[in-house]
């Protein structure tokens, strides 16, 4: 297998275009592709996952361990003819000015992977010589595969960004990408558009394949990439299925690491889905509940209209369910939702809080959480990884947090996580990976409300 690490000079480059059309590029050439994304985005994995056919994987630098990026990498990449990795930000953009915790760039060298440097090159010629030339010698220790201009004007353009290069830098120019509407994918807040709402159908697909073979030599960039070894990790022990836990999956509700169901699988859970847009209620024989983030603020119509699965969620919060809630999902367990055109919906109301929308981003960043007490996630003192990411903000209030957290700097944060009951909601996003015993404790909690359940029934 070979592999490529994908990353831009800056956010905004055009690599998630030149990442997509890689990947739709060698799976029309009849490639199986293992897609990854460094850093905590749901949103472009999601997009891989309809390109290449298999679920795309975060890495990230900050939120899990080295060895859990490599066993990650290692694990979905057995079957792979090639990995594409798409980074984050610029390709040394991470932890902070002095390190490169948490980028890109620390991420290829532990993969041992070469990096496809993507430049926006407008209003730019021989200037992008002494743009690549910095980013080449910046840290030796990383290999480059080469370099592909985005935005380029027209072939006289290309002509001089190449002649830039030449004599300056080592790395091959492999081409120019020009503007093309057929390959844009729409933004709104949070990013990209998401799969689920603008999916990438086949003819944007080969648009996208068009985009790259046109502009690169595909035959001869895979010759020049390495070959890595398949040492695939023994895939971890699953036990028997003792417990149910629904999981709601659509478009309200799509923010999910791949890897936290698996590990809820694996301590004992069996994975039932539903929509909580097009299904009333809740799947029947549930011991427990898993909203994760999403869009709930594009659909708080729908979800206001399902009053059928508003109120299940309140009786079983009353009733002691363990509900574990991350941004979106705990955005729909709130008393009202308020949108950007100022209408209130109702939500579940587990927690009497109005969450209201706005046009600005009201938090980005990672965070680290410790709990005050023992909660369904586990005991007083455990730790966890994750991130929050919203444009949404809820009332004043003075409800206690389950949750102490610090940023990445180890800088104390206020982003409570709020209990009630058995249920458990916050902003965050957490990685199960950054902690495997949270999913243990979740699942032991959910069989804790079985037995509690079997006992009432007695």
């Amino acid at each position: 297998m070979k592999g490529i690490v994908v990353a831009g000079v800056s956010s905004g480059c055009g690599k998630t275009t030149i990442t997509l059309g890689l990947m739709a590029a060698f799976k029309r050439r009849g490639l199986r592709v293992a897609p990854f994304k460094a850093g905590p985005d749901f949103i472009d994995p999601g997009h891989h996952t309809t390109i290449t056919g298999v679920s795309g994987r975060n890495l990230d630098g900050w939120m899990l361990k080295k060895q859990t990026n490599l066993d990650i990498f290692r694990q979905n990449t057995g079957q792979a003819d090639i990995s594409v990795v798409e980074g984050v930000m610029g390709l040394f953009d991470g932890y902070d000015g002095r390190s490169e915790a948490g980028s890109t760039a620390q991420l290829a060298k532990w993969l041992d992977l070469p990096v496809l440097l993507v430049v926006d090159a407008r209003s730019m010629a021989r200037s992008a010589g002494a743009l690549v030339q910095g980013f080449e010698n910046f840290d030796p220790d990383l290999k480059f595969a080469g370099v592909v201009f985005n935005k380029v004007g027209s072939s006289v353009h290309l002509d001089y960004l190449t002649q830039a290069l030449e004599g300056n830098v080592t790395m091959p120019c492999l081409g120019g990408v020009g503007r093309n509407p057929d390959t844009e994918i729409p933004s709104r807040h949070l990013g990209l558009v998401t799969s689920d709402d603008h999916g990438l159908g086949l003819r944007m697909q080969n648009a996208l394949a068009d985009l790259v073979e046109n502009c690169m030599d595909l035959d001869a960039f895979l010759d020049t990439l390495p070959s890595i070894p398949a040492d695939k990790p023994a895939p971890a022990e699953k036990k028997p299925a003792f417990v149910r836990i629904a999981v709601a999956r659509d478009a309200a509700f799509c923010f999910y690491y791949p890897e936290n169901i698996e590990m809820l699988e694996q301590a004992g859970a069996q994975i039932v889905y539903f929509s909580p847009l097009s299904e009333p209620g809740l799947p029947d024989n549930i011991d427990g509940l898993y909203l994760g983030g999403g869009y709930p603020e594009l659909h708080a119509a729908t979800l206001a209209q399902n009053t059928e699965f508003r109120q299940a969620v309140a009786v079983a919060c009353r009733n002691n369910m363990p509900i574990y809630a991350e941004c979106g999902g705990f955005m729909a367990l709130c008393r009202t939702l308020e949108d950007l055109n100022g209408q209130s919906h109702d939500m579940v109301g587990c927690f009497g809080f109005t969450c209201r929308m706005s046009k600005r981003l009201r938090a980005l960043g990672y965070r680290e959480i410790t709990l005050r007490h023992d909660t369904i996630l586990g005991p007083k003192g455990l730790t966890a990884r994750g991130h929050e990411f919203h444009y949404s903000s809820i009332d004043d209030h003075d409800e206690k947090t389950v949750y102490n957290v610090s940023d990445r700097s180890g800088g104390n944060r206020v982003v409570p996580g709020f209990e009630k009951n058995r249920t458990l909601g916050s902003y965050l996003h957490l990685h199960f990976k950054s902690n495997p015993d949270v999913p243990k404790h979740f699942v032991q909690a959910c069989l804790q409300y079985q037995n509690e359940r079997k006992t009432f029934r007695k």
